[in-house]
Formats: structure tokens, sequence, C-alpha cells
């Protein structure tokens, strides 16, 4: 079984928890050339598995960010509806950045959830690894009767996406992956103010919804007990230990 060191970074700005992340992941990448390094040199009084036992470390970072609009390599800037000015005077923050997909946002009331694994631990396969992300969020929607659904085609995961008209997106995901060390993630609409996805196309794709769980049950639920089943099912999921601190 895996361990994965778990913290909660509570309320941060994006650029900042993007930077963290990236310090992970260059941490986990330095590790492995240097594994590799090893490998290749002869090293007097050290033994084969000395040489290549060169760990790499598994994360989970949660958070909640301030209003921000975030794009995806693949994604375009005119998905954003409104203009510099009106973004900022919303107080909408953005940023480009190097994950998958396209536009999105993060805001209050919303769980952010950043792995940073190393694959080569799990399997080296990114299509069975954000499958395992949706089984994640789509098992902590059923704890609260939600019937949480994969849509051909599309990552995330929704709620009636084979019903016309009624297809809505509850947690939009995106990662990156260097060296089978990823990074980015999910965003699970909690208690989250669906008004700021008017002024996007979410995602790139026209005509579909955005929801939360609040607004299926038809009110607010506690963050932290949200959180909790979802740590749960990510050990359940990923086999792993989660190890606060």
């Amino acid at each position: 079984m895996q361990e994965v060191f778990f913290k909660d970074l509570g309320d941060i700005a994006y650029k900042q928890a993007w930077d963290y992340q990236e310090e992970l992941l260059q941490q986990n990448v330095n590790a492995k050339s240097q594994a590799v390094i090893a490998k290749n040199k002869i090293l007097v009084g050290k033994s084969a598995h000395d040489i290549i036992d060169i760990p790499t470390q598994h994360y989970l970072l949660f958070c909640e960010h301030p209003a921000v609009y975030t794009l995806g390599k693949s994604g375009k800037a005119t998905n954003i509806l409104i203009s510099e000015k009106e973004r900022l005077q919303k107080g909408i923050e953005y940023y480009p950045t190097n994950r998958g997909g396209d536009i999105t946002f993060h805001g209050p009331g919303q769980i952010v959830g950043y792995p940073v694994l190393d694959l080569e631990k799990y399997y080296t396969d990114i299509g069975k690894y954000l499958r395992n992300l949706e089984e994640v969020i789509i098992l902590t929607l059923a704890a609260y009767n939600i019937k949480g659904e994969r849509s051909a085609g599309e990552t995330g995961v929704w709620i009636e996406p084979s019903v016309k008209g009624k297809e809505r997106k509850i947690c939009a995901m995106g990662v990156r992956c260097s060296r089978w060390i990823t990074m980015h993630g999910f965003a699970l609409n909690v208690n989250t103010n669906l008004a700021y996805f008017n002024y996007i196309i979410p995602c790139g794709i026209q005509d579909k919804q955005v929801t939360s769980i609040a607004k299926e049950l038809g009110f607010e639920v506690d963050m932290e007990e949200v959180k909790s089943i979802v740590k749960e099912n990510f050990e359940k999921v990923f086999d792993c230990t989660l190890i606060s601190g």
C-alpha cells in the first residue's frame, strides 16, 4: 500500500499553490534523475539496491482559491465572455496554465484537490489515472445520494450526462504529468457560487450547465465533511494511506 502525504492548504492564492506543486514535482523529478545517474556509476561500498532506491514521494493537497479563471494548454481565451476590465472589476484573477483542458473557475466553496503522485509506482497510464480521479468523486457524491457519472469523450464528473438539456458538470479535472509525476487535479463544486461560470464557457463546452452539491441537494453542506469523504475515497481508489503533515 502506498503512503501519500496529505496537507490542507486552506485558502490560498492560485499562483502560490501552483508554485508549491511545481516545487514538489521538481523534487520528485530530480530524485528520478539522481537514480538514473546513480545506476550508471560504480559507487564503492554501495549495493545495487542502494544505488537505484532513491524514493519519490506522493502528495495530496486540498485548498480553496479566491475567485480565479484558469486556462488549460488546449483552451481558448475567447471562452472568457467578459472583458479584462469587467473581470478585474468583479475581482476575478486569470492564469493561463500548463495543465490539460480548457477554461474553468476556482473559488470559495469549492474543494480543489492537487495530487502529486509518481505514477510509475502505480501505472503509466494517464487515462486510467483520470478515470480513477473521477471514481473518487463519483463515490463521494454517492454519499449524498447524488449519481455522478462520466460523459463520453469529456473529462470530469457529470450529473445526467446522457439527458439532453439536463447535462451538468459538478467536478472539473485537468492534469499535467512530467516523468510520470502528476500535478493539478480536480475542482469539486460543493457550495460554490455558480454565477462565476456565467462569464465563461466552462471547459470550452457550450450548452451544458454547471452544478454543485449544494444546488443538487437544495442546501449547503459542511465542507470539512465533504473533504473527509473525498479523502476516504481517495485512499480506497488509490490503495493508499494518507499521512497528515
